[in-house]
């Protein structure tokens, strides 16, 4: 997402900031004003964070930094300034509309959907100011094989699929891509951290790079407003429930949690066994 939107809007400068939901915004100085006939830099990402460096109307270097959590998105559009955004009144939490040398406009909106509002924004002069940002643990795709195995070495007992999503120690990997790594490593989600051989370790640092890379890569070549549909493309098992897995066939199994949900491949990941559907369980006793 940071590649696209760098060469989308990279010279072009903001003409209007809006904010449709005020509790998205996490800091306020500066404000929210201050994005007014800001230019775009260029783009950066660390872990789950996407930074946009800006430099302001006088020049001083500005970052808006964008957590989508679960349910956030970035669509945009080249049309016509659209009317003043109703806080409160949909799904756009930020509103960004920009303009080129051309005097073309391109609106850019920051969503996010349901009823659980977790998507923050934060518009600083300093990245430090960002409390998120100073908790992340080393980038997946940065990490070594040794650092890796460490890292497992440490975390005891953890489950993988609870370590992997555990952005103060691995960053930059969610829900669905931990679904489809450890599916690659063909690994349990529920295997312990510490029990992992040297071999397994190997083949599950082999799995992070080679399906993040691949996303990296759909996300690079997708169309404009075509990125989430290609990010779905690319997936094998997660939100794939009842689907035959495409390396042995058998339909791919859900386990459902308190908010959210993880799948996976019973012959490829489990020996065959399903794993305990924990809210269903409790519903059931």
């Amino acid at each position: 997402m940071a590649d696209v939107l760098a060469s989308q809007f990279s010279g072009h400068w903001i003409s209007r900031a809006e904010l449709g939901s005020l509790s998205a915004l996490k800091t306020y100085d500066p404000p929210i004003t201050a994005l007014a006939d800001a230019t775009l830099l260029g783009t950066g990402r660390q872990g789950k964070f996407l930074i946009l460096h800006l430099a302001d109307a006088d020049g001083i270097p500005l970052d808006l930094v964008i957590h989508l959590s679960r349910a956030g998105w970035i669509h945009w559009r080249t049309s016509k300034a659209l009317a003043p955004l109703r806080p409160g009144k949909g799904p756009v939490a930020l509103r960004l509309t920009w303009r080129d040398e051309a005097g073309d406009t391109t609106v850019l909106d920051v969503t996010e959907a349901g009823t659980q509002k977790r998507l923050a924004v934060y518009l600083v002069r300093d990245l430090a100011d960002v409390p998120g940002l100073q908790r992340l643990g080393p980038d997946a795709l940065a990490l070594t094989e040794e650092q890796l195995s460490a890292i497992l070495r440490g975390a005891g007992r953890r489950q993988l699929k609870t370590l992997l999503r555990e952005q103060s120690i691995i960053s930059g990997i969610g829900n669905a891509y931990s679904d489809e790594i450890l599916h690659a490593a063909k690994l349990s989600p529920y295997a312990p951290a510490d029990t992992l051989t040297e071999q397994q370790v190997k083949v599950l640092w082999t799995a992070l790079r080679d399906v993040l890379q691949d996303a990296l890569e759909r996300a690079r070549d997708a169309k404009l407003g075509h990125i989430k549909s290609e990010k779905r493309a690319g997936l094998r098992v997660h939100d794939r429930t009842g689907e035959p897995c495409d390396v042995c066939g058998t339909p791919i199994a859900q386990v459902r949690l308190a908010d959210s949900s993880f799948q996976y491949c019973p012959t490829c990941q489990t020996g065959g066994k399903p794993l305990a559907d924990r809210r269903m369980s409790r519903l059931l006793k």
